[in-house]
């Protein structure tokens, strides 16, 4: 696939570079523009970005930064078979925790919210920071919703984090998930309440907090831009949500989970995807 002629390869974190440095430097820098694609597309264009991502696979499947960026297009495209697999390898060849809450909300995009809600009441939780700590909440509270267990999904996104007045760059999808799950459980006053709370905190727009605050008020907006016959240019859809304390580390339980992935994983072999 043509990567544009500004793209250098040397735009990629320092820490992936390093991990790149393994490689013979001809493939290192094939490598790094294939995965600045990806960074680049994931959101715009996830389909182009996974395109990318599956020939850096194919360039140097054995550093764990590649297989972690093919997680997240594969996840970024719904292929959740295929982007667990590859989380399970990143994490097998690093040993870090900071891919547990994306491979939760795989299990959920499975159709597997029971797993997903094990994975949350298992000892790598503790080992989270704070962002994967708030990570973790949402994806349990949102395997809740997938059971049907509204009152259990709100009880779960309550916390520390949430009444805290502090900012932190989750605190709107946090505050968003919360008014989102009181709303579907019909407790419209308190939802219109965190819905305000999500969108004084949303300060780079993660969420469309404030066209649903808007549209539980009534608030139709009209565009001056419309045409005579009165119809609007179609609009971009807003972003969805999934979704600085010290208090001690969230679990869903306390009871430890069995490992939950394969031993013999080693290479990737792509799964019939059901996401």
């Amino acid at each position: 696939m043509p990567i544009p002629e500004d793209v250098t390869g040397d735009e990629i974190d320092k820490d992936v570079r390093q991990e790149l440095q393994s490689l013979p430097k001809g493939l290192a820098e094939d490598v790094a523009k294939n995965l600045v694609m990806v960074a680049k597309l994931i959101d715009e264009d996830p389909e182009q970005a996974y395109e990318y991502s599956k020939i850096a696979l194919r360039l140097a499947s054995r550093v764990a930064a590649v297989r972690e960026a093919a997680g997240f297009a594969a996840y970024a495209n719904q292929k959740y078979s295929e982007a667990l697999a590859e989380f399970r390898a990143a994490r097998r060849m690093t040993g870090n925790v900071e891919l547990w809450p994306v491979m939760a909300d795989c299990e959920r995009g499975l159709g597997r919210p029971e797993k997903a809600l094990d994975m949350a009441g298992a000892p790598e939780v503790a080992k989270l920071d704070k962002a994967g700590q708030v990570e973790m909440r949402l994806v349990a509270a949102g395997a809740r919703r997938d059971m049907d267990q509204l009152d259990a999904a709100i009880v779960t996104l309550q916390g520390p984090e949430l009444a805290s007045n502090s900012v932190q760059p989750w605190t709107a999808r946090l505050r968003y998930a919360y008014a989102d799950a009181l709303l579907a459980a019909g407790r419209k006053d308190e939802a219109r309440e965190w819905f305000a709370k999500a969108v004084e905190s949303d300060r780079d727009a993660s969420t469309d907090a404030s066209d649903r605050l808007a549209e539980m008020d009534g608030v139709e907006f009209v565009d001056a831009f419309a045409d005579e016959s009165g119809e609007a240019p179609a609009a971009a859809a807003g972003p969805k949500a999934s979704a600085g304390d010290d208090d001690e580390p969230w679990v869903e339980d306390d009871e430890d989970v069995e490992e939950f992935y394969d031993e013999d994983d080693e290479e990737f072999e792509p799964e019939n995807d059901k996401g």
